[in-house]
């Protein structure tokens, strides 16, 4: 082992494979939508997620100010709506023109197609370096139709065989 730098780091952890996931949230009449990697199940009772998103992203502060927000798991199928909502700059207006989505109790979009969705309540907010640690309890969710799940490993996107 050797001492810690940004650069080997963060190559090192792009070498972890994660499954891929759209989160939205709503404010007003514009959606918010962020291809992240970062999301685990947190507890089966009660169901209880987390979300690491980047402090100063415009989803991670709609979902702060919107209290809730909806987590699509993407299938190996929408690797090109995780290229599309993984832009950054994308502009609210139309965000989600042209994509098959739905509304969750709360009014968030859920993309169709995925593998399973979420939709949360903020349980609680951390920040951790320049991350914010979105805890959120789930409060209905849904099985997509997909089998095989969109995986990113080394900034590409693979299948599962």
């Amino acid at each position: 082992m050797r001492p810690v730098d940004t650069v080997t780091y963060r190559r090192l952890s792009d070498d972890i494979p994660s499954g891929l996931a759209v989160a939205t949230a709503r404010i007003g009449r514009w959606d918010i939508a962020s291809t992240i990697d970062s999301f685990l199940d947190v507890s089966y009772d009660p169901p209880t997620m987390l979300l690491s998103l980047y402090g100063e992203s415009r989803l991670a502060e709609a979902i702060e100010e919107a209290g809730t927000c909806a987590l699509t798991v993407l299938s190996s199928d929408q690797r090109d709506l995780a290229d599309r909502f993984g832009t950054s700059g994308l502009p609210l207006q139309g965000m989600l023109n042209g994509v098959a989505h739905e509304r969750d109790p709360n009014g968030n979009a859920v993309l169709t197609g995925g593998i399973a969705s979420f939709a949360l309540e903020v349980a609680d907010v951390h920040q951790a370096a320049t991350h914010r640690l979105i805890v959120g309890r789930v409060v209905a969710l849904a099985d997509g139709t997909a089998m095989r799940p969109a995986i990113r490993f080394s900034r590409t996107h693979y299948d599962i065989v």
